[in-house]
Order: structure tokens, then sequence, then C-alpha cells
């Protein structure tokens, strides 16, 4: 088969709990880009049960075409039903490139569905674009511990596919009044592929605390505040400001935070409207999580610290002279005290 028949660059589009996961919108927006410099339409794949309702959104926010497959044994992620649907969808209408959202499932399903295609796969992008001469796809991520950033291009295998994490790609303005087409796909699930039971399903929404990666505000310790005293102190002030606390690496590995806390390349990625970071260096690894941030406060000891160099104020200082001091002027102001 010629690569000449695989065009469009195809984007699967997750639903959980009947909401839609917003990477889904944002890689929308970068197929648009993509597609726009190999002339090719955009495509969406939404999987799921009672999930045709979000087509319009999908071509709202940059889809031409839309395929849906839409049926109640697609209620709960499984992975064999999910990439079997996927993979059938994918031969029969050969997409170019197709791009997934590197959440907890499409992490899953994307390395079952590369298998069963024998296609490429480039796991947490954090840039995409497009070869001049090629055309081929290029995916950017860090690699090597996070020290150097990679370019990779798939020579062989289609369609060529990315995962890219949440949050990195800029969410686009959708138009409602975008038209495009919608083409149902009927993948009955076959039983013998039900290997597994979904006794209970147990949504984000129970837990006390919000995601960080939709919180609004974060306070992020790292290494050089890693003792009981210092996380208090960022528990208190994250508490003041409405914000949710995280971490760099060694506050996982030190058992501060949980690894659902961490920012950075082996956590997540983040944009919040302020993002403080106290007691964080700056190394490559973390600065690819936060980075894109709206406003980051940096607190350090030292003055070359790299995160300075991302950061929209910078406070030279210890975090036992700071942040306290931080607290008690918030505390004064709000009428706390």
């Amino acid at each position: 088969m010629s690569d000449q028949e695989w065009k469009g660059v195809l984007v699967f589009i997750e639903v959980t709990d009947g909401k839609v996961q917003e990477v889904g919108w944002e890689l929308l927006g970068e197929a648009k880009k993509l597609a726009s410099k190999i002339n090719q339409n955009v495509q969406a794949l939404i999987i799921g049960h009672d999930v045709e309702k979000f087509a319009k959104d999908a071509i709202a926010y940059g889809a031409d075409v839309v395929y849906v497959v839409d049926d109640p044994g697609y209620k709960n992620y499984i992975t064999k039903t999910y990439a079997k649907a996927f993979v059938e969808v994918v031969n029969k209408y050969k997409p170019d490139i197709a791009l997934i959202g590197a959440t907890n499932l499409g992490r899953d399903l994307s390395g079952a569905i590369a298998t069963v295609l024998k296609a490429g796969l480039t796991a947490d992008c954090t840039g995409l674009d497009i070869d001049d001469q090629s055309k081929k796809l290029l995916s950017t991520r860090p690699t090597f511990g996070g020290n150097i950033m990679a370019t990779i291009f798939c020579q062989k295998g289609k369609p060529q596919m990315s995962t890219v994490r949440p949050k990195v790609m800029k969410m686009p303005e959708p138009d409602p009044k975008r038209q495009g087409h919608v083409i149902k796909e009927s993948v009955p699930v076959d039983p013998k592929d039900l290997t597994v039971k979904i006794l209970e399903y147990i949504p984000d929404s129970c837990l006390e605390s919000v995601e960080i990666e939709h919180a609004k505000i974060l306070v992020a310790g790292g290494r050089g505040c890693n003792t009981p005293a210092g996380l208090d102190k960022l528990k208190e002030l994250a508490k003041l400001i409405g914000g949710e606390l995280c971490g760099s690496r060694p506050l996982v590995e030190a058992g501060a935070i949980t690894p659902d806390r961490q920012v950075g390349q082996t956590g997540k990625t983040v944009v919040p409207r302020v993002y403080i970071a106290v007691g964080i260096s700056g190394a490559i690894q973390h600065l690819v999580g936060m980075q894109n941030s709206d406003c980051i406060i940096a607190i350090n000891s030292d003055p070359n610290a790299p995160i300075f160099k991302v950061a929209t104020v910078s406070i030279v200082g210890s975090w036992q002279a700071i942040v306290p001091a931080v607290i008690e002027e918030l505390k004064k102001r709000m009428g706390r005290q």
C-alpha cells in the first residue's frame, strides 16, 4: 500500500465519565496547523456510549470529518475493545497522522494500537511539526533524562502516531458556525473481548483535592524546601490563596508528595494562572512541565538558578525568610490576623 493512500490528520477525542478530555480539543487546534502544511483535512474519532452529541463540538474545534463509534459496549474503557474500534477506523479511512492525548487512557490505548498497526509511536511530545521536504510528522520530546530535546520521525509505517500531554498545546477558540461531516461507524463489541469486568467507577471528582493540571493556582516545592517545616508552610500558603500543592521529582522520591502531584517530564504538564516555585532550581526536566504558566513566581536562594530565566517575578532568598513573610502579609490584607 503506497503512502499516497494515507491522508488526513486524525485526533482521538477521549470521553471519560460522560465528559470530553480537553486535550482532544487542544490537539484539534494543532492538527489544523499540521494539516494546512500538507494540504490534508482534520479528522476526529470518538469512541464510547452516548458520545455522538460531542461530534458537533469536534467540528467547532477544527475537525472536518468526525468518525463516531457509539455503542453500549464502549461505555467503559477496555483496551482490547477500544483498540479494535480504533484500528478498524484507521484501516478503513487511512489517516496519515494520528494524535492521541497522553492521558492514562491515551498512553495505554496508543501503545496497543501502534502494536497492531505496526506503526511508529512517539510518546509524551511537547512539539509537533511537518518536515518541509519529506512532509513527514516531526515529533519533539525531552529525552536522555530530559537533558536534551529530540525530534523524531517515522520512516516507515502508517499512520504516524504521537501522544501529547494535556495542556502542552494551546486550546483553539471554538467556532460553532463551522461545517463538517459526521460519519457513524458500527464496530460491535465481541463478547470474547470483554476479558475485564468493571465493578465500579470512581471519578476523580470524588477526591477532596483538585487535579493539579486543572488548578488555577499552584504552589510547588523543590529540593530546597524538602523539610517538614517547609512543606507545612507551602501547604499553608496554598490553602490561603486557594491553590494546590505540587512539586518536583525530589519531593516524590522523598515521599513528601504523591506521584500525581509531580510536575515535569516524568510528571504532569500544567498551565495555571499562577505558579509559585519554592526551592526549585529549574532543571529542564521540571521546566517542560510548567514553563507555559501565565505567571511564574520563583523563590530561590541561588541568584543563578535556571528557574529565574522563565520566571515572571524572581525573588532571591531562602524560603524560611520569604514564605512566612508572604503568608503573614496575605493574612493581614485578608483580615485573618
